[in-house]
C-alpha cells in the first residue's frame, strides 16, 4: 500500500463500518463526552469483551460518575458493579485510586495533556489517547491490537509493537484521521479483519490490501 492511498482506504472503510457494530467507547462518547467516564470505561475494557464493558460501565456509573463519588465507593462495591470484567479486582483498586488521585491532584477534572494522563497510575498510551480523542476532542492516535494489526496488514506501516505503530502513524497518517482511526479499525477488526483467518471475502478493501502476515483467510 502506498502512503498516498490512505484517503481511498479510509473512504471505503467508513462506508463498510457503517454496516457494523459501533465500539462501546465510541458509542458512549457520541452521547456523553465525559473524560472521566471515557477513562473508566477504557480501564474496564482492557482484556474484556465490548458487551461486558458496556454493562459493567452502566452499573458502575449508576453508583458513581465523578472522581469524588468514585473515591467514596469501597473497592468491594466497585468489584460487584464491574464483575465479570477481566481482572475486576485489580481494576476496582485502580478505579478507586484514579478517583482519589484526580480529585485531589486535578480538582476532579481529568487532565487533557498526554504527560499528565500518563502520570496517572495504570494509564498507558492507549488509554491516554482515547481520553484525549473521545473525552477532550483533542488530536491523538489510539493504537490497540486492531489498529496495530490492520495498518500492518495493509502495508501502511511496518512495525513490531503498538507503540511503534502509533509513532509511525503520527508521521504518515494525515491529522484529519487521527481521532477516528481507532473507532473505525476496532469495528472493522472485530467484525471483518479478524486476528486469525480474516473475512477477506467480505472486505471491501480486499483487492487493495497487501495481506501482510496473513496465511489463511476466508
Amino acid at each position: 500500500m502506498e502512503k498516498a492511498d490512505i484517503a481511498k482506504f479510509i473512504s471505503i472503510l467508513k462506508k463498510q463500518v457503517k454496516t457494523l457494530h459501533v465500539p462501546w467507547l465510541d458509542e458512549l462518547a457520541s452521547r456523553d463526552k465525559d473524560p472521566f467516564k471515557v477513562l473508566i470505561s477504557c480501564i474496564l475494557s482492557l482484556r474484556t469483551k465490548d458487551k461486558v464493558t458496556e454493562e459493567a460501565s452502566a452499573r458502575l456509573f449508576k453508583l458513581a460518575s465523578t472522581p469524588a463519588e468514585m473515591a467514596k465507593l469501597s473497592e468491594r462495591d466497585i468489584e460487584r458493579a464491574i464483575y465479570p470484567a477481566g481482572f475486576y479486582r485489580v481494576k476496582a483498586e485502580r478505579i478507586k485510586a484514579l478517583g482519589r488521585e484526580i480529585g485531589s491532584k486535578y480538582h476532579s477534572r481529568v487532565p487533557s495533556k498526554m504527560e499528565e494522563l500518563l502520570s496517572l497510575k495504570g494509564v498507558g498510551r492507549k488509554t491516554a489517547n482515547l481520553v484525549l480523542t473521545l473525552g477532550h476532542d483533542k488530536p491523538g492516535i489510539c493504537v490497540d491490537t486492531h489498529v496495530h494489526r490492520i495498518t500492518n496488514r495493509w502495508g501502511f506501516v511496518r512495525t513490531k509493537t503498538p507503540k511503534e505503530t502509533e509513532f509511525a502513524l503520527r508521521v504518515h497518517l494525515p491529522k484529519r484521521y487521527w481521532k477516528e482511526i481507532n473507532g473505525l479499525l476496532v469495528a472493522f477488526g472485530q467484525n471483518i479483519c479478524k486476528p486469525i483467518s480474516p473475512l477477506c471475502s467480505r472486505c471491501d478493501l480486499d483487492e487493495y490490501c497487501e495481506k501482510a502476515g496473513v496465511t489463511k483467510h476466508r
